[in-house]
């Protein structure tokens, strides 16, 4: 009889939460990265399935000898994308790591998400579940939704990640509830609305009681990446001189108005919900960090890193990139509060992966954290610490939070999904390494620095790459990352004025 998808995470080994336990484990991962998000977010996003290459980083599993990847994307990757991953793995020869890799494709570039693909697929499951080896096999996927979950259901292997039916823990207004509880400081904000009138109330009432407000930002419940949000400028409405009924009509004119990044949002607004947060200012300085963890199978909470996210595009809101590691004035409370939220979601059942979003301002010298949401997926921090780990076979600090090398030195790193540009489009991968291997680019474990890289599928078509750029410093990384973005640039164009 087939097993229930609680049943099957119940046969999930503790182990199989650690991406490289050093323990010579043995079993089997199924990798689908799958981007099984909203298409209306995800239409925002240039290139999306080419995304499915970030998560290439998860086969540092393969430096335990007993381990077996599957790894699925959309179209095939090729070889050479591959390898530039595997040649990266210390400890472990690239051919030996290749034998117990397997690649397997849908052969459908169609903008859905890939294990919707799949499951359209069944004699490509069979051939996939052919491969895997009973009771000592899981799913990893990006995200969880009920699609991974039929996945799942229809192979009979676990899936090592949160179930959907608790999402609302991931949600814009599930994250204020579990701040609540933890106790972990977050701005004003109101509860989940779904109508226009309902948000211009809601806007209302937290203007009503916090008055100083200049500014505050409407989230779609579910939105990704910034790509849900928008600011509502409340200072130029001069609310102040307006009476309660006016004020909400004024209110309510606006939000029709708002430069929401995500088409169609008022349809999304009726279908997921969405609340209004104080917009916070007021400091010297500002930044958004953010605290990544996972848990495992067995409910063992352990934060795994934390990031100063780079945010940009027309609301300031989307996430470009980050640094690594977070600020050292308030690293070790980002690991309190994300360890804190850790172990709520552990108490609720959530697996793997999570990430806390923060808003830091600094206030006569002093920083205030407030927490603005969490994720229960990878996100845009995942990779390039998966690649940082990959590379190396160092350790994150508990007592300071960096990352140590082996030799005791600390590692920096800057990193992008967006590096873009018209003298990039035509470029091939292996123009790239290219470029990479004579311009002496990538990174070198001996001198602790230098450069990696991702999304190489969307180089041609899109002139973008992602990378993450190491070093021995903060200074040293941003210096690798702009010396490494001048240079594939300079040379793409000298390669283009030679045609």
């Amino acid at each position: 009889m087939a097993l229930s998808f609680h049943a099957l995470q119940a046969q999930l080994q503790p182990g199989w939460g650690c991406e490289h336990s050093g323990e010579g484990g043995s079993f089997d991962v199924l990798v689908v990265p799958s981007l099984s998000m909203d298409r209306a977010l995800m239409a925002l996003v240039t290139g999306a399935h080419h995304y499915e290459e970030r998560q290439l980083f998860s086969l540092i599993r393969l430096r335990d000898p007993g381990v077996r990847a599957i790894y699925v994307t959309s179209k095939l990757l090729p070889e050479l994308v591959v390898d530039a991953v595997l040649e990266l793995l210390p400890g472990v020869p690239t051919s030996h790591a290749r034998r117990r890799l397997q690649l397997f494709d849908t052969d459908d570039a169609s903008n859905r998400p890939l294990t919707e693909k799949l499951l359209e697929r069944p004699a490509l499951l069979e051939r996939i579940r052919d491969q895997l080896r009973p009771g000592r096999s899981f799913i990893s996927c990006f995200v969880v939704t009920e699609l991974e979950k039929q996945l799942s259901e229809v192979l009979q292997i676990p899936l090592l990640g949160t179930d959907p039916s608790l999402g609302h823990w991931g949600s814009k207004a599930g994250s204020r509830e579990l701040f609540e509880r933890c106790g972990v400081p977050h701005p004003p904000g109101s509860s989940l609305v779904h109508s226009l009138d309902d948000l211009a109330e809601a806007t209302a009432d937290l203007w009503e009681a916090h008055p100083e407000l200049r500014r505050c930002v409407v989230k779609l419940n579910e939105g990704i990446s910034g790509e849900g949000n928008a600011t509502l400028q409340l200072e130029p409405l001069q609310l102040q001189e307006c009476s309660a009924a006016q004020r909400r009509a004024v209110l309510r004119g606006a939000l029709d108005q708002i430069p929401m990044p995500a088409a169609e949002w008022t349809t999304l607004l009726v279908q997921q919900g969405a609340l209004v947060e104080a917009w916070l200012e007021g400091g010297s300085l500002l930044s958004s960090p953010s605290v990544q963890g996972t848990i495992h199978p067995g409910g063992r909470v352990e934060v795994l890193s934390s990031h100063e996210q780079i945010l940009g595009g027309a609301n300031g809101q989307t996430y470009i990139g980050c640094r690594f590691p977070a600020d050292p004035a308030y690293r070790l409370a980002l690991m309190r509060h994300g360890q804190a939220v850790g172990e709520a979601l552990a108490a609720e059942g959530a697996l793997e992966r999570y990430a806390v979003d923060f808003i830091a301002l600094q206030i006569d010298g002093e920083w205030d954290l407030q927490a603005i949401e969490v994720n229960l997926r990878q996100g845009g921090t995942t990779h390039p610490y998966m690649a940082l780990r990959a590379i190396t076979t160092g350790h994150l600090e508990e007592g300071s939070g960096e990352f140590l090398a082996p030799t005791g030195q600390a590692l920096h790193y800057m990193a992008t999904d967006n590096l873009t540009h018209p003298q990039l489009r035509g470029l091939l991968p292996a123009d790239l390494i290219d470029i990479v291997a004579k311009a002496d680019l990538h990174y070198d474990p001996a001198r602790l620095r230098g450069s990696v890289f991702h999304l190489l599928g969307c180089l041609s078509e899109f002139g973008k790459l992602g990378m993450t750029c190491v070093g021995r410093s903060a200074a040293e990384a941003e210096q690798v990352y702009e010396a490494t973005a001048r240079e594939l640039i300079e040379q793409a164009s000298n390669l283009q004025s030679h045609l």
